[in-house]
């Protein structure tokens, strides 16, 4: 079967895979990033593992014993000075000299006063202000308002007609028999001159002679302007076009793959390296400690096992002992030589009488339990 026109004309895929930019430009730069990254690991672990080691041999102990040194030389006794030359006192001085009279005073003094004094002074208001006023509110304020308040709106509606039949009503009368005719005449006479000398003529001037020059014109531009557009499409935007689909397209589109390629590399090498870099470091770290475990480490285990601890048993067993349990016999020895003397000049302390030996607590007895040869119903009992 013969491929079609269709299937001709469209290109076969590309296989993914890497290009040969990608293997030129992969193994310098790992190479060049190797050289570079391994004096960094190597020189990051070693300030990583000495700051560890300071931060849990020095700063930590030196913390804790700053802060519990502040604590107790600082805090504790500004704490207890504040609470015991300060605070007490003042709550005593406080409750004895302040708060103690004031509250006497209250009681015993103001509160009896207080309530006399108001008894007296809200009766004499009442008498002097409040019931005189209600009398003069009632009797002669109300009416009197209720006076003014008939005569202020009577006097309203005479002035309300007065002002109607003075300045309204003739207005109106003027307004709608006289004005609005001549308005309405003097606006018919003025549309009719305006058309007849203004809209007649601007309309035949419009129809005979702007209408056709229009037209003209029009055609006019319109030529210049496909004249104008065809001369700039193919002097401007056909090379314009053809130099950014042809050159500068694909000019990017190689420099964009090349600059990916290069980043894209760059990174996979710094990471690569880094971790290498960690293998080496690490390896360095064994070595350099095994060293140091079998050059320090282990001498000074072997002198601590071998030499000291023997020296120190030795000196605990053949003389650490032997004076502790000397002194011990001494403190023995002075113990009963003063209870001796004590008992010589004062006499024996008088003994206890003996306790009587207490009945034994027993507890209660649990009822008898069933057999086969006893009954509890009492159907069987003998």
């Amino acid at each position: 079967m013969e491929p079609t026109d269709n299937e001709q004309r469209v290109p076969a895929r590309y296989e993914p895979g890497e290009g040969c930019v990608t293997q030129v430009v992969r193994i310098p730069v790992r190479i060049v990033v190797l050289v570079l990254v391994v004096p960094v690991r190597l020189v990051w672990d070693a300030l990583t593992a000495a700051g560890r080691a300071v931060d849990r041999s020095v700063l930590r102990p030196l913390g804790r014993g700053l802060a519990r040194l502040w604590r107790t030389l600082v805090v504790v006794p500004l704490a207890w000075a504040w609470r015991t030359l300060v605070v007490l006192p003042l709550g005593w001085t406080w409750r004895t000299l302040v708060v103690a009279p004031l509250g006497w005073l209250w009681r015993a003094v103001l509160a009896p006063a207080g309530r006399g004094t108001g008894r007296a002074v809200a009766w004499l208001v009442r008498q002097l202000l409040v019931l005189p006023a209600q009398w003069l509110s009632a009797h002669v304020l109300t009416p009197v308002g209720h006076g003014l308040a008939r005569l202020l709106r009577g006097l309203g509606a005479a002035l309300r007609w007065v002002g109607l039949a003075l300045f309204v009503w003739p207005w109106v009368a003027l307004w709608r028999y006289v004005l609005a005719p001549v308005g309405r005449g003097t606006a018919a006479v003025l549309a009719w001159l305006v058309r007849l000398l203004v809209v007649v003529p601007a309309q035949w001037l419009y129809t005979q002679v702007l209408t056709p020059a229009g037209r003209g014109l029009a055609r006019l531009v319109r030529g210049l302007g496909t004249v104008l557009a065809t001369l700039v499409r193919w002097l401007v935007a056909v090379p314009l076009v053809t130099l950014w689909r042809y050159v500068l397209v694909p000019a990017g589109r190689l420099l964009a793959a090349v600059v990916t390629v290069v980043v894209r590399e760059t990174g996979a090498a710094l990471g690569h390296c880094w971790r290498a870099a960690g293998i080496i470091s690490r390896a360095l770290g064994r070595f350099l400690a095994a060293v140091l475990r079998w050059v320090l480490v282990e001498p000074l285990r072997w002198v601590y096992r071998t030499v000291l601890t023997p020296l120190g048993h030795g000196i605990r067993d053949g003389l650490w002992r032997p004076v502790r349990q000397a002194l011990r016999t001494a403190r023995a020895t002075v113990r009963q030589t003063r209870r001796e003397i004590r008992r010589a000049l004062f006499g024996a302390p008088a003994q206890p009488r003996p306790a009587t030996a207490a009945e034994p607590r027993r507890e209660p007895r649990a009822p008898g339990t069933r057999t086969l040869g006893s009954s509890t119903t009492a159907l069987t009992k003998d």
